[in-house]
């Protein structure tokens, strides 16, 4: 593995963060060499520095976006975390099902809007999706819109085609939900397409504007404020809350908390698990 240099960290640590807003600083050296040394022999190159000056000339923007791919987390599990999916499912679901129901006066379907911010691979929004078809027992009900999006090109590939291997599938599955909502392909498992319909995804950088998204009853974004700088970390938020539908319901990781942040949202908690809404 070739080794990285001080000057070379700080070209493509600025560099990472101009394009995506990932924060990766001169600690992450060993990340930076991991994560990218695969790029360097793939396209021929002596070093990071050259990879720096191959992305900056790249007008098409491949290497810029092999870089992302490469440099993003993408770490996720069906069901991550579980606190927020039951709290989903007990809660938040039917809040808002019976708000909506109430509004609608008769009138069908019902409007659901649920997005994934930093979906990565997929299985967080396949896993509301799951939900969604065991608590709606007649979903012809509803009009459900979920929009999973990522940074990485390769994430929302992945993603859109909703075909995992068999590590992915034992990370958080369980068997029934396996066997209700996936179909053998070769040596991988398929989403079935009900649930696949469901779903639309994009690539989307979430330090741009956002608002041509439109509004959401629910946002998930979990686990991709944390690699912001503070000030990155605050103005996104405050983007989402101007996204949420008044009654609206921010879904965060576990370990994040929003106090300090952007006063913008009230916490709420249920089951052990917070979610916010707006103020």
């Amino acid at each position: 593995m070739k080794k990285i240099n001080a000057d070379e960290i700080k070209l493509l640590s600025k560099y990472i963060y101009d394009v995506s807003g990932i924060i990766v600083d001169a600690s992450k050296a060993y990340l930076l060499e991991t994560r990218l040394n695969s790029l360097l022999d793939e396209m021929g190159l002596a070093s990071y520095r050259d990879l720096y000056y191959k992305a900056v000339a790249d007008s098409g923007k491949l290497t810029e976006g092999k870089i992302i791919d490469a440099i993003s987390t993408n770490e996720t599990l069906f069901f991550r975390d579980t606190g927020p999916f039951e709290v989903l499912r007990h809660k938040i679901l039917p809040d808002l099902i019976d708000a909506r129901s109430n509004r609608s006066t008769g009138q069908l379907p019902i409007s659901i809007r649920i997005w994934s911010a930093a979906c990565s691979t997929g299985q967080e929004v396949y896993s509301i999706a799951i939900i969604l078809k065991e608590l709606l027992m007649n979903m012809s009900k509803y009009s459900i819109k979920l929009l999973g999006t990522d940074i990485s090109d390769a994430a929302v590939k992945k993603s859109s085609y909703g075909e995992y291997g068999r590590f992915e599938i034992e990370r958080g599955l369980p068997s029934d939900k396996l066997n209700n909502y996936f179909h053998r392909s070769g040596e991988n498992w398929k989403i079935r397409d009900e649930l696949r319909a469901m779903a639309q995804f994009r690539k989307i950088n979430l330090h741009n504007s956002l608002r041509f998204l439109g509004q959401f009853d629910i946002i998930f974004c979990r686990n991709v404020a944390i690699y912001f700088s503070p000030e990155d970390r605050k103005k996104l938020f405050d983007k989402l809350a101007g996204m949420l539908a008044p009654d609206g319901y921010l879904i965060i990781g576990s370990t994040e908390s929003l106090t300090g942040v952007s006063d913008k949202y009230v916490p709420q908690r249920h089951l052990r698990s917070i979610y916010y809404q707006l103020q």
